[in-house]
């Protein structure tokens, strides 16, 4: 990554810019499913999921005091996903519309399949798990128009029809 950044950092760190030459570093440690942070704040579990041929791919549960948050990370459904969601108070999770499933070349549905969740799908997880709120991130829109409202509006239709529960869609800045 650092190489990849190479004319970036370089710019920032020796231009005019004068950042902290040291801003750029990271510390990077590589991860198994269990527990990868506690603090007295929060703990951090790290569990597998299903991401086509990705062998690491993870989702994350994080235990706080006073609530326990979800992030599914990009993944079919699976019960590792569902045994860590139980009992979370926000489900962050992605999801494909079906409406736009069906505008795209088998293909993409094939990796659609492998490597998301429809909307279908993640209403019988919400629906297994009951999140007090479930939040939709990393739409994949191949098929719709990327961004629009009316895309949106689809997929939380679509989920609504089995789910009962709070959903909402995130946007960049969101907070919850």
């Amino acid at each position: 990554m650092l190489k990849a950044w190479q004319v970036d950092i370089g710019g920032r760190v020796s231009g005019l810019g004068g950042h902290d030459p040291d801003g750029y570093k990271v510390n990077v440690r590589e991860i198994a499913p269990g527990v990868v942070h506690r603090d007295c704040n929060v703990t951090v579990t790290a569990f597998s999921v299903q991401h086509g041929e990705m062998v690491d791919s993870f989702g994350f549960r994080f235990d706080a005091p006073d609530r326990v948050i979800v992030i599914s990370g990009d993944t079919t459904p699976t019960q590792m996903l569902i045994d860590h969601s139980r009992g979370c108070d926000v489900l962050i999770h992605e999801a494909y519309s079906m409406e736009t499933y069906h505008r795209v070349s088998p293909r993409a549905q094939e990796y659609r399949r492998r490597h998301h969740t429809s909307s279908v799908e993640l209403a019988e997880i919400a629906d297994n798990v009951k999140p007090s709120l479930l939040v939709v991130y990393h739409r994949s829109n191949m098929g719709g128009v990327p961004g629009s409202l009316d895309s949106e509006n689809v997929l939380l239709d679509e989920i609504r029809q089995s789910y009962s529960g709070h959903v909402v869609m995130a946007h960049d800045l969101d907070v919850f």
